[in-house]
């Protein structure tokens, strides 16, 4: 997590953990201070108002003094005195040429934070598009021309050419620190990258009341001009297997309602996009839920709680939670499996109220960035919805929503409307400041307006679309679970799946006692499995660290050491007693 610090030399961001002690905190911030500070003087708070000493932290840890990820602290101290004494007026006297300091520009680059893997690989590549030979080429097979030099990843006319809607992430951060950072300007450094904030600044330094009180041009967001964003996050989602989908849809064929589930996966480079990103899905979790034909209703209170605890379980198995999933099918009455198609071009193809949910859930998981100025920047989270096509069989569309989205919602600018495809502005109150609001339009003579968006605009200018699909059969990589059905899927009663020793004895029990181990790894291959065996506590942290180990690297040594374990052997006599 990030923790943003405002001194009286400027702003400060400092990376650490919940668990961290907030002495390591200071030790960090201190570095970032001036050398003369005064360290027993330093007091810190949310409020300028409300300052603490922050030597009394400095046995608590980060989440024990409840900062969250991304919050704003006022930091003030005292300096050391002196050595020197500096004259309190002019007195008209010669004076020495004694050496002042200067603050030196920016020069120490991107912020020191950890990225994911798949971003450090594809900051090293610069994405150039190669071009063979054209006809227009008059030189040698080893010469080079402005026809077949390569193009710059965001170049307009191979996007138009190959039909690209959105260049990835890392050609828009390459474009962009192009233009801000350029090589001749070497001496100072700029994030290109800045997290969009709406929201009205209630600690003003202006010298008024903070709002509603008082409101001056340097704390009331600008007026916000909306515009369909040019890139996205993630290029392509891949689900690992198609059994990975029937199984979730199962759940709507056999009740006739409507179900939601989290996404397991990992974030790999792209080859069909320059600079690409791809979320592969590796597995799905339905938290508990009370499904309904035309919705669902869930207690997100529990549902983090819960999926707080799978986060943990899944990171040991190299997954993190990478995106939503949930269906909208209604059957079309035809004998014949069709469904009707609600979203399309002429209705909408995610409604204002799943925007706003999505935005939430993307806000909840932000992309670390190092070039970013905050040290985060939008979100890898992606949102997958089962609905019907215009020829009436089941689809997958997948979406992300933009950084404007994102901070439309965290302001608290937009809600929900009645018409699915508008998203309602909300009216200024006491907490909250709406500027004008914009967006940009071609209109019926191919000319670009700008248009007023109160009191509801288009929600498709919030909308970032991907594609999706399955991995080929001679895919370099395989699917890090064997196995998705066989074994019940987690908070499956209302289908009358349950988990619990019979289900576990039927699904297992055979091929533990086998001796085939190839087969044993490929039933313990099962991500629901795995949940259960974990719930049930009865292998050791070695013991459960073996299955990890032998499931992820497909690796029969670590499987041998774990069923020679006591733990193991407990756990199949308790499957042999089992009815």
């Amino acid at each position: 997590m990030i923790l943003r610090f405002r001194s009286q030399e400027g702003m400060h961001r400092v990376e650490c953990t919940e668990v961290d002690k907030f002495d390591i905190v200071l030790g960090k911030l201190a570095r970032m201070l001036s050398p003369e500070m005064d360290l027993s003087t330093l007091v810190l708070g949310v409020q300028p108002n409300q300052m603490e000493l922050a030597n009394d932290m400095c046995e608590r840890t980060v989440g024990e003094l409840g900062f969250k990820h991304g919050m704003l602290l006022n930091v003030a101290y005292s300096k050391r005195p002196s050595s020197k004494s500096v004259p309190d007026q002019v007195t008209g006297l010669p004076v020495r040429g004694e050496s002042v300091k200067i603050k030196a520009a920016n020069v120490s680059g991107p912020l020191d934070v950890k990225e994911l893997p798949v971003d450090e690989q594809l900051e090293k590549l610069n994405g150039l598009i190669a071009r063979t030979r054209s006809s227009l080429c008059k030189h040698g097979d080893k010469g080079m021309c402005e026809y077949c030099s390569p193009l710059p990843p965001w170049d307009r006319g191979y996007q138009k050419e190959h039909n690209i809607k959105h260049i990835s992430f890392h050609a828009h951060l390459k474009q962009l620190n192009e233009q801000t950072n350029k090589r001749s300007s070497a001496g100072s450094y700029v994030p290109p990258l800045s997290q969009p904030d709406f929201r009205i600044n209630k600690n003003c330094s202006g010298g008024h009341e903070p709002w509603p009180r008082g409101i001056c041009s340097k704390c009331q967001p600008s007026a916000i001009t909306l515009k369909q964003q040019e890139f996205r996050m993630v290029d392509h989602v891949e689900f690992q297997t198609s059994d990975l989908i029937n199984e979730f849809i199962d759940s709507w064929r056999s009740t006739g309602t409507q179900r939601f589930g989290y996404i397991y996966g990992k974030y790999a480079a792209y080859d069909a996009t320059p600079l690409g990103i791809i979320a592969k899905a590796e597995a799905i979790y339905e938290p508990p839920q009370h499904d309904e034909q035309d919705g669902l209703t869930m207690d997100m209170a529990m549902v983090e709680e819960e999926m707080r605890k799978i986060d943990v379980i899944a990171l040991e198995l190299g997954l993190a939670r990478i995106g939503m999933i949930y269906t909208d099918l209604t059957d079309a009455r035809n004998g014949d499996g069709s469904v009707f198609c609600k979203r399309h071009k002429d209705s909408f193809f995610m409604s204002s109220l799943e925007v706003i949910m999505a935005a939430r859930h993307q806000m909840k998981k932000p992309n670390i960035c190092k070039f970013s100025e905050q040290g985060i920047y939008s979100s890898k989270f992606v949102t997958c919805v089962v609905s019907g096509n215009t020829q009436g069989e089941i689809d997958i569309s997948t979406y992300q929503v933009s950084t404007d989205a994102e901070a439309l919602v965290e302001a608290d600018m937009i809600s929900a409307s009645t018409h699915p495809s508008m998203t309602f502005i909300n009216e200024t109150n006491k907490d909250r400041y709406v500027p004008e609001l914009f967006y940009m339009r071609t209109n019926e003579y191919g000319l670009v307006v700008k248009e007023n968006a109160k009191p509801a605009f288009p929600v498709d200018y919030l909308l970032v679309s991907l594609t999706h699909g399955f991995p080929t059969a001679d895919a370099p990589t395989k699917p890090t679970f064997a196995s998705t059905t066989g074994f019940p899927w987690t908070n499956r009663q209302m289908l009358g799946q349950s988990q619990d020793y019979a289900q576990l004895k039927t699904y297992l029990y055979a091929a533990a006692t086998s001796g085939d181990f190839d087969l044993l790894l490929k039933k313990l291959s099962n991500f629901h499995l795995l949940l259960y065996i974990n719930s049930l506590q009865i292998l050791g942290t070695k013991e459960w660290g073996l299955l990890c180990h032998a499931v992820t690297m497909n690796e029969q040594s670590a499987l041998y050491q774990l069923i020679d374990s006591p733990e193991w052997q407990t756990l199949i006599m308790i499957l042999q007693e089992s009815a």
